[in-house]
């Protein structure tokens, strides 16, 4: 289960705030940096194919630039609604449930690796801060993953249901 919003938000403090509007402020950034990342892995060769890049980065810009909201305010029903849906979308484009995954766990990565460059937490609490803001992504990224593999088998059920 997903924490409440307002107990995500308690856990966050100072540092995990200033992350986080860090990140909404620098989502179309990261965004193009993630785009660029995906083109480039030969994980995601059948990925890159099939899902048009602005797509990619419009879903991928959205979560960055609400994260605050995403991990405050959505849902763990949010959350599933949208990454069923991401999921349904990915299947029917063709792209393997492997490299949906893959992307989702990039997505995730790219994430932290702005986040270590950044963050500057020099004493206890901030590390702390900025360990429970982690934990609340690794949290969302969990869901999103799970609920993107719903959607996806959901959508090769029908498939198979009607006999394509």
């Amino acid at each position: 289960m997903m924490a409440s919003g307002s107990q995500n938000a308690a856990l966050l403090g100072v540092l995990g705030w200033r992350l986080v509007r860090l990140i909404e402020t620098h989502s179309d950034q990261l965004a193009r940096g993630l785009l660029e990342r995906i083109e480039n892995c030969e994980r995601c060769r059948d990925f890159v194919e099939k899902v048009p890049p602005e797509e990619l980065k419009q879903r991928v810009y959205e979560i960055y630039h609400h994260l605050g909201e995403w991990l405050l305010k959505k849902t763990e029903h949010d959350v599933e609604r949208r990454y069923i849906a991401i999921g349904e979308r990915r299947a029917a484009q063709g792209v393997t449930l492997s490299q949906l995954v893959f992307a989702i766990i990039a997505t995730k990565e790219h994430l932290w690796e702005y986040v270590t460059r950044e963050a500057l937490a020099d004493r206890p609490v901030e590390l702390f801060q900025e360990l429970e803001l982690f934990q609340l992504v690794e949290q969302f990224f969990d869901r999103a993953v799970y609920f993107a593999a719903i959607g996806y088998e959901r959508h090769r059920a029908a498939q198979k249901a009607a006999g394509q």
